[in-house]
């Protein structure tokens, strides 16, 4: 017998991480020694503090029943908490908290948690792949707002066609952002919250890269501007800023009726979380976050190091002010797509294509903050050899 897959299921966007994992390992195959700039996974091991507690919770049995399906209450708490002495911003826990298997779920979860089948939702471009998995899965209308270096990879909602904006019910945004390394001002937030309250837009900010900013400079949580838990939601993961990338533990926070929405949905499709690894993100968010300053420290010291090693050769950098990228200009006479795979056949030096992150990453690589120094300072004198800048 043979079985064919849900017409839902056909229409999903092919995995664009997938298959440059698949170009990377089959260049490796072939004995090239690749540095692969590609990724954005976190290198680093999680915080050994960490990793005890969730060794400790382990090992107690209460630990091993179903969890609430709801998650923990004293993650739920741990997560107020830690926006509360963060941010400066009060949330209850009950009804203003969302536990989620890694942030993920929750930004492919809430089209169809808070959308119907035909309704718009507004996306930036470029923005992370898996964005575009939700609209899929829910049956909506995506419209896409085009981000640009001039406007500093901020959309600018003056722009946009009236009628588009007057139909769409959900916006997402990504700051800092993946993958140009963009920051999010208190004055644009403003704007979006005000945007939002006279278009009726439920707001969903991705704050994944929340931690990690640069130059001394802290990047904003959308909750912090006056209004913004009237329109819309934060959602926040554990990946990044503990290097716990692999656990799968994340929470939105915000708004009342989208956080039931996501709980809702969630009664449906999980039992919450192993509890032990709650219990792990409970320490994690409890601490003093100590292993975070000097994990944003080491993503800065790369930072400069690849933009010094990337400037010897002439090729210069868009200015990142967070998360763990370089934006970087493709040479003229190349496409996103031709220059990353010219880097890997050529120089074996493998990085993200911009137009992998939609049509407005077209003439950029994102190259990922991902491994030490020499070999940033190796990828680039490979790439040099090429004569490209």
């Amino acid at each position: 017998m043979k079985f064919e897959e849900s017409k839902v299921l056909q229409h999903l966007p092919k995995q664009f991480f997938a298959n440059l994992v698949a170009k990377v390992n089959a260049k490796a195959a072939s004995g090239a020694d690749v540095i692969n700039l590609g990724q954005g996974n976190p290198d680093q091991p999680t915080p050994e503090f960490i990793v005890k507690a969730m060794q400790e919770a382990t090992a107690n049995p209460a630990d091993h029943k179903y969890s609430l399906f709801r998650g923990m209450p004293r993650l739920k708490q741990a997560a107020a908490d830690f926006y509360k002495r963060e941010y400066g911003v009060d949330l209850d826990p009950e009804k203003e908290v969302a536990i989620l298997g890694g942030s993920k779920i929750g930004l492919v979860e809430l089209p169809f948690a808070l959308l119907n089948p035909g309704d718009t939702m507004l996306l930036p471009d470029p923005g992370y792949p898996d964005y575009l998995s939700g609209v899929a899965l829910a049956q909506v209308k995506l419209e896409l707002m085009s981000l640009s270096a001039d406007k500093q990879y901020l959309p600018d909602y003056q722009q946009l066609d009236p009628k588009v904006v007057e139909q769409a019910k959900l916006m997402y945004l990504n700051y800092p952002n993946n993958p140009t390394g963009a920051v999010a001002t208190p004055e644009f937030y403003e704007k979006t919250v005000q945007f939002a309250k006279e278009h009726h837009i439920g707001v969903v900010q991705d704050f994944a890269y929340g931690a990690i900013g640069f130059d001394g400079k802290r990047p904003v949580s959308f909750l912090q501007t006056p209004g913004a838990k009237e329109v819309g939601i934060e959602t926040y993961t554990l990946s990044k800023s503990y290097n716990m990338a692999g656990w799968r533990v994340g929470f939105a926070v915000g708004n009342e009726d989208m956080i039931e929405a996501i709980n809702l949905i969630q009664d449906h499709l999980f039992v919450s979380l192993f509890p032990a690894i709650q219990d792990a993100a409970v320490a994690a968010l409890d601490s003093d976050q100590s292993s975070v300053k000097s994990l944003v420290a080491l993503y800065q010291k790369r930072r400069d190091d690849f933009y010094a090693a990337a400037r010897k050769i002439g090729w210069e950098p868009y200015p990142s002010g967070g998360a763990f990228y370089a934006w970087m200009p493709v040479p003229k006479g190349y496409t996103s797509e031709e220059f990353a795979d010219l880097l890997l056949d050529k120089a074996a030096v493998a990085v993200a294509p911009g137009t992998g992150f939609g049509k407005s990453g077209e003439g950029y690589v994102r190259v990922g903050l991902l491994i030490d120094e020499p070999k940033f300072t190796e990828a680039c004198e490979r790439i040099g050899k090429l004569g490209l800048f």
